[in-house]
């Protein structure tokens, strides 16, 4: 028996190869079918199903085309349903490979189709669960992302309790959790940092496994969930009704533009995508440009931030284009008109327009604050609430765009994130809607939480939160 999990770190989503006797199975694969094809013939098996755990919401999963090229099963759980044929599995069903079988575990509750996977081994042990956004490493799958006329998230929060207090929990302790999504990813709100674990250890120490009431579990998991990014709903909807095979998507988008064909696409109302690090993009880049370096986690603030219903044109390091153009048809971004040949230095050589940002070091940050700056704090709720600058503002870059109007363009701004790749795409987002007066911050919290010239505070933290609630029910 051989397992590999195949973590792709832009998209916080880790994917699966099990084989055991020449036979394979993958879960949850992403959308390049070639390297699951390419691990099989290494192996010298033959991939005989896809398992998904549900429908996806925060990528275009590979089934369909990796199904199309290696003629594998598509195996979903229970309660699914797709314009394409699958294997819809019972619940306790046993699906065999080699001489080891998985069994089939509906577990609803992120959504209703969710389905963990029991891999049991050839000696009838239980080995492994392959959870999908039913459990993660300390945390468990947001329950609002199914919601409906008929089901609210509370409906589905008690299903999730249901399944992890019937299915989960009563598995031995040294069974071994491989979940969909390690951190980063918007399906949980607090996910820790490593991408497997033993269960004995999540019986230990996830919030969401403690002893306590299915009221308190759904009034737990329920509150503070931050809105999921509208293009969930897009991809959901893509993974249950198909898409275009990648090599076809490639023919779409895979356009090398002049300089004059770029700058029709602009005039036309492309959007200016540039993918290069923070670093370069500040020093100059082409006017209302949004910035989404590749070095980050690129495909889901890609997803988060555009509109998927305009062009876009790119600005890529040169031989980078083939890359940033899979990783947006990872999250379906497949409306792209092209890339400017020979990048951003196309640009310069024509002696066009250029734009700026300034960048500052923490060190400045009491020096701006002492002549009225404020503090903008882009981090998402949680990290805010676990400690930030004394009188900052927060507006996280989720939902930064389409809330605006709760800035000022007469205000100086000091913008900061985490580490300094989501203050740029906020500051890009800024400039390119007018706004001028704003520094952003180098190295961001993890640099100015160290300062001791500043003041901080913090609120109640949801995790803190979530033990107290659990706590207060004994």
């Amino acid at each position: 028996m051989y397992i590999k999990q195949i973590y792709t770190q832009c998209l916080s989503e880790a994917s699966y190869y099990i084989d055991d006797h020449a036979e394979a199975v993958i879960i949850d694969p992403i959308r390049e079918p070639d390297q699951y094809i390419e691990l099989a013939k290494e192996r010298g098996s033959t991939i005989k199903y896809i398992f998904e755990t549900h429908f996806h919401a925060d990528f275009i999963s590979g089934h369909l085309e990796l199904a199309k090229k290696t003629g594998a099963i598509i195996l979903f759980g229970p309660d699914a349903r797709t314009s394409f044929p699958i294997h819809s599995a019972a619940d306790g069903e046993h699906i065999k490979i080699g001489n080891i079988h998985f069994v089939v575990l509906h577990t609803p509750g992120h959504t209703p189709e969710s389905t963990t996977f029991l891999l049991v081994d050839e000696k009838g042990k239980n080995h492994a669960i392959f959870t999908g956004d039913t459990l993660f490493i300390g945390d468990v799958g947001r329950p609002d992302l199914a919601i409906a006329q008929n089901i609210t998230s509370q409906d589905l929060a008690a299903m999730l309790y249901d399944s992890i207090q019937q299915k989960i929990m009563p598995l031995e302790d040294d069974v071994m959790v491989y979940p969909g999504h390690g951190p980063g990813s918007a399906c949980g709100k607090n996910i820790g940092k490593e991408t497997f674990t033993q269960l004995g250890e999540q019986k230990k120490g996830n919030y969401a496994l403690q002893p306590m009431t299915k009221e308190v579990f759904v009034k737990t998991i329920t509150e503070g969930i931050v809105p999921a990014p509208s293009y969930f709903a897009i991809a959901a909807s893509i993974n249950k009704n198909g898409y275009d095979n990648l090599e076809d998507v490639f023919v779409k988008t895979n356009r090398s533009l002049s300089l004059e064909d770029f700058k029709t696409q602009i005039q036309s109302g492309a959007v200016i995508l540039d993918t290069r690090i923070a670093d370069e993009f500040e020093k100059a880049h082409i006017p209302n440009s949004i910035n989404i370096g590749t070095n980050g986690q690129f495909a889901i603030w890609a997803a988060t931030v555009l509109d998927y219903k305009k062009p876009l044109v790119l600005i890529t390091d040169p031989g980078k284009e083939n890359e940033v153009i899979t990783r947006l048809a990872r999250v379906g971004i497949e409306n792209i008109t092209g890339y400017l040949q020979g990048g951003f230095s196309t640009w310069i050589q024509a002696n066009q327009e250029i734009a700026a940002i300034t960048s500052i070091e923490p060190e400045e940050i009491r020096t701006y604050m002492d002549k009225g700056w404020k503090v903008l704090d882009v981090r998402k709720p949680g990290e805010f609430e676990t400690g930030h600058i004394k009188g900052a503002k927060t507006l996280h870059l989720q939902i930064l765009e389409e809330n605006l109007d709760e800035l000022d363009k007469n205000t100086s701004y000091i913008i900061h994130c985490a580490g300094g790749y989501r203050s740029m795409i906020a500051a890009s987002m800024l400039k390119k809607h007018g706004f001028t007066h704003f520094v952003n911050v180098h190295k961001g919290w993890s640099a100015i939480q160290k300062l001791d010239h500043l003041s901080f505070e913090t609120g109640p933290c949801e995790m803190e939160k979530k033990k107290m609630l659990i706590e207060n029910s004994k």
